[in-house]
């Protein structure tokens, strides 16, 4: 059991690498896209809003079938659904093709992104200790290798449809062999159970609708920080291009090294503080940059922010998966989808923001969003268990409710 929990573990680091290797190869060819196509950056931006809804469809839809037909099924298709729909931005010749092509990217995306996580809580619930921030590191540095070999193709001259269509099957392949490591569904449910445990949910909880509340305020803050550190930087601070593109590279680089180190720091402290201190580090993180007159502090702000925000929506897809495993599945795709409309709200609102006030000032609506998170962060105390032999089985760690030292064997 500890071999297949080892190498169940090393499949979901794969699967988690490859989706941000694959969406980080559709970043990199945007513009090489949008020139092919011949289309402006206003109709771009509406048709990335077909990626957008094509993820939350997708995740709405996959979450159900992850947990009828177990994520050791699903996983690798929605591997192979990403892998494939990545190199169709690449032929498109039209704006409707391209919508179409974004479309069935954005479903392949969002059906990915909650079967993997489900797996996740499920190779988390066998280590009884937390794992999913590494999980999500791994995704970042996925995407930092898509830029590297995305930049390495673009200097040979190779066209999108070449690059990405390379890309597609190495994605294929890679989803292929990763697929028999992945762990058995673990839904069989003991012959003894009461018949109100065999009832499915008709209902989401409610705690599952916090979560998901909370998942958008926090990954809108990280939109903002996507969308508008650099442009911080250069229209308020009047910094260079170079230096201003820093801001963005200190707020990812502080969020990848964070989600390497949150794991460990969880199962010292527990998931509780790691949202309340995480949030509460970010806020002042980001008002430091929003007020700084100084390029170097505005800099060190938008590291603290990436720092502070790293561990925070890790906690937020495992407590949803860990509050029912039989229902792990749909409470994570209602978390991850809520969480991904925050993702995108964030241009969308901050724009609009600043024909009034200052961009600087606009930040602080994320640090108000982060200030409620840290007062809301006893959500993630209470883990109720699903049934009696999850009661067994579920990860015991400081700062869930039900937090006891395990004994020595």
């Amino acid at each position: 059991m500890e071999r297949s929990l080892r190498t169940g573990r090393r499949a979901t680091f794969a699967y988690f690498a490859l989706n941000g290797f694959l969406m980080g190869m559709w970043v990199v060819h945007i513009p090489a896209v949008e020139h092919r196509v011949g289309i402006s950056h206003a109709v771009l931006g509406w048709l990335l809003l077909l990626l957008g809804g094509g993820a939350f469809a997708g995740m709405q839809i996959v979450g159900p079938l992850t947990d009828r037909f177990g994520a050791r099924s699903v996983v690798p298709v929605s591997a192979a659904l990403c892998s494939a729909a990545v190199v169709l931005p690449g032929l498109a010749r039209n704006v409707w093709m391209l919508g179409a092509a974004l479309l069935m990217l954005g479903v392949g995306n969002g059906c990915l992104d909650v079967s993997m996580n489900a797996h996740a809580v499920q190779v988390e619930r066998g280590y009884r200790r937390p794992v999913m921030s590494a999980f999500h590191a791994t995704f970042s540095i996925g995407g930092v290798l898509a830029a590297l070999a995305g930049a390495r193709t673009l200097s040979w001259g190779w066209s999108p449809a070449m690059t990405l269509g390379a890309v597609a099957l190495l994605g294929l392949a890679a989803a292929a062999s990763a697929a028999p490591a992945l762990l058995r569904a673990e839904h069989a449910r003991p012959a003894e159970a009461p018949a109100a445990a065999l009832k499915p949910r008709r209902r989401t909880p409610r705690r599952i609708w916090v979560l998901a509340a909370l998942a958008l305020m926090l990954m809108l803050c990280e939109g903002v920080a996507n969308d508008w550190s650099v442009l911080h930087l250069r229209d308020v601070l009047e910094a260079p291009a170079a230096t201003a593109a820093l801001a963005y590279g200190a707020f990812s680089t502080a969020m990848t090294a964070g989600r390497l180190l949150a794991d460990r720091v969880a199962a010292r402290f527990g998931p509780v503080a790691i949202l309340r201190y995480g949030t509460s580090l970010a806020a002042l993180g980001l008002t430091a940059a929003a007020l700084s007159p100084w390029i170097p502090l505005a800099l060190v702000g938008w590291a603290v922010f990436g720092s502070g925000m790293s561990g925070c929506v890790p906690q937020l897809f495992s407590a949803a998966g860990h509050i029912d495993q039989n229902a792990a599945g749909v409470n994570v795709s209602r978390v991850a989808g809520l969480g991904y409309l925050g993702m995108l709200a964030g241009p969308t609102i901050i724009g609009p923001l600043t024909y009034f006030i200052p961009l600087n000032l606009t930040f602080f609506l994320p640090v108000a969003f982060c200030v409620i998170a840290a007062r809301a962060a006893d959500i993630l105390r209470s883990r109720p268990p699903a049934t009696h032999a999850d009661k067994e089985r579920r990860p015991i760690w400081r700062g869930s409710a039900d937090s006891v030292r395990p004994q020595p064997e």
